[in-house]
C-alpha cells in the first residue's frame, strides 16, 4: 500500500498531471466564482511553466547536472558481476522482443549488453519485480531481451522481487556482497541509486546508459518549439529530484565519507 501511494503521490507531482490540475482549478474559479483575477493567475502560470518546461534549452538544462556527474564507463577495471536495474516494461509475446521494455529500459539492457561483451566473464544480474497482473517480472523480461542479443542463459541472475532501488540494493547485496560491480542504469536515475547501494554497503562502479539532456548541435527549430519529448526530459529531472529528497529523508544515502571508505 505505501509503494502504491508513494508512486500515486510521485506521479501527480510530475509537470504534466500537477499543471492539468492548477489549470482545473483555474477554470472551476473562472467558471464557478468570482475569483477571476485569481483564475487568469493560475491558467497564465501555468500555461507558462507548461511552455518552458517543454523547451530543449530549460528540459536539458534541469537535467543535465543528473547525468553529468558519472561518465559512460570504457575503464578496464575487472568485474564479476553487471546489475542492471529494472525500469518500465510490458509482457507481449507477440511483440519483438526488445518492444517490451518501455522508456529508459531497452537503453539500460543495451549498455548491460555492451558492458558484457567487454567482460565475458561476468554474470548479469537483472532486477525488477511483476508489475500488476503481468504474468512475466521486470526482470524476467530484460532478461529474455539480452538472451535475444546473444547473452548465454547461464550468464544470467535474475532477481524478480525487489520493486524499487532501495529493495534492488538489498537483493543484489545477497548475490555480489562487496566485491566491486557495474551498476547500469538511466544516467539521470543513477546518482539516486548510488545512494541507494552504498547505503546498502555496496562497492558499486557507476556505469550510466540512457543519457538524454543534448549537448551536441540541434537545428535551430528544434531549440525553439516546444515538444513533448522535451517535457519527459523535464519529468525526469523532476522525477529524479523529488526522489532524492523522498531518499534523503528516509537516510537511504551514504554519506561521503562512507562511500570514500567502501572504494578504498
Amino acid at each position: 500500500m505505501l509503494f502504491a501511494l508513494k508512486k500515486i503521490i510521485g506521479g501527480l507531482l510530475l509537470p504534466l498531471p500537477l499543471l492539468l490540475m492548477i489549470m482545473a482549478a483555474g477554470l472551476l474559479l473562472l467558471w464557478f466564482t468570482r475569483w477571476h483575477k485569481s483564475a487568469k493567475v493560475l491558467l497564465s502560470l501555468s500555461w507558462l511553466l507548461l511552455l518552458l518546461l517543454s523547451l530543449q534549452p530549460v528540459a536539458d538544462r534541469l537535467l543535465l547536472p543528473l547525468e553529468s556527474r558519472y561518465p559512460t564507463w570504457n575503464g578496464a577495471t575487472p568485474v564479476t558481476y553487471i546489475v542492471v536495474l529494472g525500469g518500465g516494461y510490458t509482457w507481449n509475446p507477440d511483440w519483438a522482443p526488445g518492444s517490451n521494455l518501455i522508456g529508459n529500459s531497452l537503453p539500460r539492457v543495451t549498455e548491460g549488453v555492451r558492458q558484457w561483451r567487454r567482460y565475458p566473464q561476468a554474470k548479469m544480474i537483472f532486477t525488477g519485480a511483476a508489475a500488476g497482473n503481468n504474468p512475466r517480472s521486470n526482470a524476467a523480461v530484460a532478461a529474455g531481451v539480452a538472451e535475444s542479443l546473444g547473452i548465454p542463459h547461464q550468464a544470467i541472475i535474475t532477481l524478480d522481487a525487489p520493486k524499487d532501488t532501495g529493495e534492488e540494493a538489498q537483493a543484489v547485496k545477497q548475490i555480489v556482497g562487496h566485491q566491486p560491480f557495474l551498476l547500469v542504469t538511466s544516467a539521470n536515475h543513477l546518482p539516486r541509486a548510488m545512494g541507494f547501494f552504498h547505503h546498502a554497503g555496496l562497492t558499486p562502479i557507476p556505469a550510466p546508459a540512457n543519457q538524454l539532456a543534448v549537448t551536441s548541435p540541434l537545428n535551430s527549430w528544434e531549440r525553439a518549439l516546444p515538444s513533448p519529448l522535451w517535457l519527459s526530459h523535464s519529468e525526469r529531472a523532476i522525477y529524479e529530484t523529488l526522489g532524492q529528497i523522498w531518499q534523503q529523508l528516509h537516510g537511504q544515502t551514504a554519506s561521503d565519507n562512507e562511500q570514500a571508505e567502501q572504494h578504498e
